[in-house]
């Protein structure tokens, strides 16, 4: 029997639901696709410099697949354009939205790296240094994009930083899922075909995690499991525990600025970004 549905303990905890669609100061608006008439956009923090190629990330936000907002990322995207970068805060379709299942939302983000590396010059993006990132379900769309093969591309990133993410959505070795996620709320027939630690390999690129210790949204075993996983594939990966934060931490009171400054630290040390 299908027990109570990971993705419904998914949805980010705010302190109010901020508005939809966003309206996101100083940023630029571009269409990365069009599904049913429907357009999916990204907004663009950071700006071109002629001659010079800049290392890019892509934010997505959580929500359980259902709801969210691109502006859950606002402030580390205006961070990390501050300190030399071009960043993004892509919007993708969600269940409350437009009616799709976890799968369409990873269809989406796989199609808007396709779009940025695609207009990497016009955008000032070196696209051989794009990363993505997200929180959540967000985290688990950014994560699937450096993992899943096909879904509309096999597109990769070149690093993931992940906030409290949805890695591992079926058992994994010694990690036994403690739910079961109902097949059409993912959109596939097991948990294992949606998951990215199951679909960890030579492709996937180096990755940061952070997580909260008391986090019972997306139980840190899970991305233990990922980690564990990473390992055995000799891929880079680290593993931040930040004990007894909840799900949704990293937005929080100082965590946000402790986060912000490990993935600085984690960028820094791939030679993206200049020592701060």
């Amino acid at each position: 029997m299908v027990r109570f549905a990971l993705c419904a303990l998914l949805v980010a905890i705010l302190p109010a639901a901020p508005p939809y669609p966003p309206e996101i100061n100083d940023a630029r608006t571009e269409v990365y696709r069009t599904v049913d008439e429907v357009e999916m956009k990204l907004w663009i923090f950071g700006k071109k410099v002629e001659g010079q190629a800049k290392p890019a990330i892509l934010f997505f936000f959580g929500g359980g697949w259902n709801s969210g907002s691109p502006t859950q990322f606002e402030s580390q995207a205006r961070h990390f354009a501050g300190r030399g970068m071009i960043t993004m805060l892509v919007d993708y379709r969600v269940k409350s939205r437009h009616g799709v299942a976890a799968v369409e939302c990873v269809k989406d983000g796989k199609a808007a790296l396709v779009w940025v590396r695609k207009n990497a010059e016009k955008l000032g993006v070196d696209p051989k240094r794009i990363a993505t990132g997200g929180g959540s379900a967000g985290g688990h769309v950014a994560a699937s994009i450096g993992t899943l093969t096909g879904l509309g591309s096999s597109e990769r990133p070149n690093a993931m930083i992940l906030f409290n993410p949805a890695t591992t959505l079926g058992d994994l070795g010694e990690w036994k899922a403690p739910r079961t996620i109902a097949s059409a709320r993912l959109g596939v027939e097991k948990p294992a075909e949606l998951s990215p630690a199951h679909h960890i390999g030579k492709h996937t690129p180096p990755t940061l995690i952070m997580h909260g210790t008391k986090d019972t949204t997306v139980p840190i075993g899970s991305v233990e499991a990922f980690e564990r996983q990473m390992k055995k594939l000799n891929r880079r990966c680290k593993l931040v525990r930040y004990e007894g934060a909840g799900h949704g931490f990293f937005n929080r009171g100082e965590h946000r600025e402790r986060t912000l400054k490990e993935a600085d630290a984690f960028l820094v040390k791939l030679g993206w970004l200049p020592k701060s």
